[in-house]
């Protein structure tokens, strides 16, 4: 089994094994950022370019280094592989440039976007972007259209990871949507006259890194830090059942598939991703349609788990408590 060494870690992993998926078996700051791969869809990766690496050991049998960074979900570890994240600077001079690439059209209009808060793209502009960009051309616009009766598709924030493209190739039944055009004017549209209305559709939503594709039953309800997230499930014929319930008292303001800390969709013992219907996603708004688990963790960097409820919970708690030692005291 081949070695790698990354940002200083060092582990032994199976043969095929990605440089983003070893990094991931590390945890941490090892783990490159990633917009556009996603381990649930196949053929994912290697069009956003964040997840970029510097190989400064290429293997034992050949420990030059790779000339340039390489996209770390393509990249396959050889034995002897010496790799760094966070801990060379020309390194993140590069990704720095491939975030303010992907600013160039992608407004930063995080107050009014219903992504803000589990957005990817909004911590890699806080820890790589700059207050201005460099690019002087008009930016691409596009107006606000529904792709579907639950789904709203707002181009100008697209950054084209292709993620919604796999999804519709590899979950749906007749897709009729994808990329269209080249270049600076490629864009996300469905076939004319055409709308997105399969069962497995809303997976879309989940896989999408920014705000570019909504919940339309969501939109505009709530911000996700206000809301309580818990895990729940119910029997589906279509899928896994399996969900994470984003509460406002006893109001179901929304249903999701549960991702990880990395925004991906679980996986279940025997390695399936955790996909979700449009039946569950939409149409199961009650709490009675399910059986809840218990609270959800929000495992990450976020204003959800900084302003988790669990949090609150406890610190109502320790309130609480205090104010009883002190009326005691005061008493005494």
């Amino acid at each position: 089994m081949p070695k790698v060494t990354i940002d200083g870690h060092t582990l032994e992993v199976e043969e095929g094994t990605t440089i983003l998926q070893a990094a991931r078996m590390i945890g941490g700051e090892a783990v490159p950022p990633a917009m556009c791969y996603y381990s649930g869809l196949e053929t994912s990766g290697g069009y956003c370019r964040t997840c970029i690496v510097e190989v400064s050991k290429g293997s034992e049998k050949d420990p030059r280094p790779m000339p340039k960074p390489v996209p770390s979900c393509r990249q396959v570890v050889m034995d002897g592989m010496e790799v760094k994240n966070t801990t060379s600077p020309k390194l993140l001079e590069a990704r720095a440039g491939v975030v303010e690439f992907l600013l160039i059209n992608h407004p930063l209009d995080c107050p009014v976007c219903d992504q803000a808060g589990e957005c990817h793209l909004q911590d890699l502009s806080y820890e790589h972007g700059l207050s201005k960009s460099r690019y002087e051309f008009k930016r691409r616009e596009f107006e606000k259209i529904d792709i579907g009766d639950k789904i709203k598709l707002h181009m100008t924030r697209c950054i084209l990871c292709y993620r919604c493209v796999k999804v519709a190739d590899q979950l749906c039944p007749g897709r009729v949507h994808g990329v269209i055009n080249r270049g600076d004017v490629a864009e996300i549209s469905t076939y004319i006259e055409n709308a997105v209305d399969n069962e497995m559709s809303g997976n879309m939503i989940d896989v999408c890194p920014v705000g570019a594709l909504t919940d339309r039953t969501f939109r505009f309800k709530s911000r996700v830090w206000f809301t309580k997230p818990v895990n729940a499930h119910r029997t589906c014929e279509t899928c896994c059942g399996r969900v994470a319930l984003w509460l406002s008292g006893d109001e179901v303001l929304r249903v999701t598939g549960r991702k990880d800390a990395y925004g991906e969709l679980e996986k279940d013992a025997e390695g399936r991703t955790g996909w979700i219907c449009n039946t569950c996603r939409f149409d199961k708004k009650n709490e009675a349609d399910w059986t809840i688990e218990g609270p959800r963790h929000i495992d990450r960097h976020s204003v959800i788990s900084q302003n988790h409820y669990e949090t609150l919970k406890q610190l109502k708690i320790d309130i609480s408590r205090q104010k009883k030692l002190s009326e005691k005291a005061h008493n005494e």
